[in-house]
């Protein structure tokens, strides 16, 4: 019985170590990324290769899931307007839902697990079959090339989609007003963007530059450091998965909070 308290402490002191070892392993991977991200040589035929995977093989997905975001979204808002004959005020409210939240979370979110996973599998295939040490030894800095590429694609491609991800949601959302309201397209519009302000563009495409940031980022930690072996590689796309979605909605948490102190 007396033993169990030293267990206890032993194995709480070494939970604590692997925690502080992974924050060390997580800033060293993003101070080592904006070391190699401002030194020469530049990967600029990469870096545009890597927008097109993430970004035009990503549209299909999120031109179907931003449309019926819309559609879902103004079904589901009509009927408690419809009780106090607010319907009118229909084009506000999903321009404000869009603009502010659905747009780049949504977006995010599809990325997270289309774009997340493919990083974590892809580095994690290459460094379980030592394609990464064979880069190294060939005089070419592996962390340059996969990393900080896929990693600027990410942060560059996710506010793109997110613009394209509300261009569609408000279509979306057009179609299903017009087809019940008759709504004219200059009259949708006109009364969708009353309620948005700068400071809700400018909120947005923050959000969706740090959520493109954290896509890439922990995909390529996910996978560039991932144990050998087969196993490996899908438990690096998994936690590439799970890690980038929560940490995109503690960031929305967050961001969410100081625009509403800034308002």
């Amino acid at each position: 019985m007396a033993s169990k308290p030293p267990i206890r402490k032993y194995f709480i002191s070494k939970k604590l170590d692997v925690l502080f070892l992974d924050l060390f392993n997580v800033y060293s991977f993003l101070a080592r990324f904006f070391k190699e991200l401002f030194s020469p040589p530049f990967e600029f035929k990469e870096v545009i290769r890597q927008c097109y995977e993430v970004g035009y093989k990503s549209l299909p997905l999120i031109t179907m899931t931003g449309f019926i975001t819309g559609v879902v979204f103004t079904k589901q808002s009509r009927p408690s307007l419809a009780e106090f004959g607010a319907t009118s005020w229909l084009p506000n409210l999903i321009a404000i839902a869009i603009v502010r939240a659905l747009a780049p979370l949504v977006t995010a979110l599809i990325a997270a697990g289309k774009v997340g996973s493919n990083i974590g599998a892809e580095l994690g295939s290459m460094n379980v079959t030592e394609q990464i040490d064979a880069m190294e030894v060939s005089a070419t800095n592996p962390f340059k090339f996969l990393v900080v590429t896929r990693i600027l694609a990410t942060t560059f491609m996710i506010p793109v989609l997110a613009l394209y991800t509300g261009f569609v949601g408000m279509m979306g959302s057009f179609m299903n007003i017009n087809q019940t309201e008759q709504t004219s397209f200059a009259t949708f519009f006109q009364g969708a963007f009353q309620s948005i302000t700068f400071l809700d563009i400018f909120s947005s495409l923050i959000k969706a530059i740090l959520f493109g940031f954290t896509i890439g980022a922990v995909g390529c930690y996910k996978g560039y450091y991932s144990s050998k072996g087969t196993e490996g590689v899908g438990k690096a796309a998994n936690a590439a998965v799970v890690t980038s979605m929560f940490l995109i909605f503690l960031e929305e948490v967050l961001v969410v909070q100081v625009v509403a102190a800034l308002r």
